[in-house]
């Protein structure tokens, strides 16, 4: 897909990316880009703030902080529309279902950076707002 099919837009929990037009089930949608670089120098700029890192392997991660890098802007869920895969050395987000016109792509970042990021605020997805509204509104 090109970068006609997504658009960069506001969403609940900042920027998003979202579909101009409906994505086909297991379809591709953007490659993760930007410079390949060490696993511990991708920590030491994580320990100051990084967020857009990627990790391949164990050895060496994408910073993925260029603002030309469509997929930095994919946010987390917990029910997540899309998921990444490496193909050829390289991390392409494809979507796990049929995605309609105009719905945010997501997708879960993991229990590592979770725990990094979000454990002190929680999470703030869809899903996980969805279920504290109807949690909060079973108490009252």
């Amino acid at each position: 897909m090109s970068a006609r099919t997504v658009r960069v837009g506001r969403s609940a929990t900042g920027l998003g990316l979202f579909a101009i037009k409906a994505i086909a089930r297991n379809a591709y949608i953007v490659t993760y880009r930007g410079r390949v670089i060490s696993t511990e120098e991708a920590d030491r700029r994580e320990r100051h703030g990084a967020r857009y890192m990627f990790e391949l392997n164990r050895r060496w991660t994408i910073d993925g902080s260029p603002r030309h890098n469509l997929g930095r802007y994919l946010n987390h869920s917990c029910r997540p529309n899309a998921q990444a895969v490496l193909r050829k050395g390289r991390i392409v987000f494809v979507a796990l279902r049929a995605i309609a016109s105009g719905e945010e792509i997501t997708c879960d970042y993991g229990r590592e950076y979770f725990d990094y990021f979000f454990k002190k605020t929680g999470c703030r997805c869809a899903a996980c707002t969805a279920k504290a509204a109807r949690r909060r509104a079973r108490k009252r």
